[in-house]
């Protein structure tokens, strides 16, 4: 993908008054779009606040770092996930606990990592409201995974993302209402939920003119 798209969308992420038509208002999962007024009254409460890391990987391929989550873990098993977890209390913020996470799943340092910004918080209806964090990997990483979180660790390239023929849309029953969702495949994953709705509120960043 061309390097200026790129850098127009990083500017969007610094800058919450540049961003798409939507704007940064809270997102629901995979749902393609901001969330439809009949959907708020099923979103969490108090919803549990988290933080992941959407970490860029530059160059003449750029792609965005991901994970496979432990097969033996109790929840969200084999899934495809950015590094990320909980604020935890002695995080100061959003951007702290994604780092960390980062740090202890992937081993990705914090001080090897540029931060831009935050894409819209993405809703989970299990309870969780996630900030993604972006930020730029400064310099060559190796993943080194934490076996008792993380199976693997993959890049998906940006184009395979603005790829429209890698993403299948569905509806899917939430409280009694269908509501449109779409996947991301790549290779033989299939990226769904809040971690595909991310990747596709940052695509959205990377399609403006």
């Amino acid at each position: 993908m061309p390097h200026g798209a790129l850098a127009r969308a990083l500017e969007r992420v610094a800058d919450p008054a540049l961003a798409p038509q939507g704007g940064a208002g809270p997102r629901l999962g995979a749902h393609a779009g901001p969330i439809p007024s009949h959907l708020q009254a099923l979103l969490p409460k108090d919803p549990v606040p988290a933080a992941v890391l959407l970490a860029l990987l530059e160059g003449d391929d750029p792609g965005i770092l991901l994970t496979v989550r432990a097969a033996h873990l109790r929840k969200h098993a084999g899934q495809i996930s950015f590094p990320g977890g909980r604020i935890e209390r002695d995080d100061a913020d959003a951007a702290q606990a994604a780092l960390r996470e980062a740090q202890e799943e992937i081993g990705l340092q914090p001080d090897a990592v540029q931060l831009i910004g935050c894409l819209p918080d993405q809703i989970v209806l299990t309870g969780f409201r996630i900030t993604p964090v972006v930020g730029r990997v400064i310099g060559p990483f190796t993943p080194q995974p934490d076996p008792g979180e993380v199976s693997a660790v993959f890049t998906l390239p940006l184009s395979q993302l603005l790829d429209g023929r890698n993403h299948q849309t569905y509806r899917r029953d939430v409280g009694g209402t269908e509501v449109e969702m779409r996947d991301i495949r790549y290779g033989a994953h299939r990226i769904w939920g809040a971690t595909a709705g991310i990747l596709l509120t940052f695509r959205e960043y990377l399609l403006v003119d």
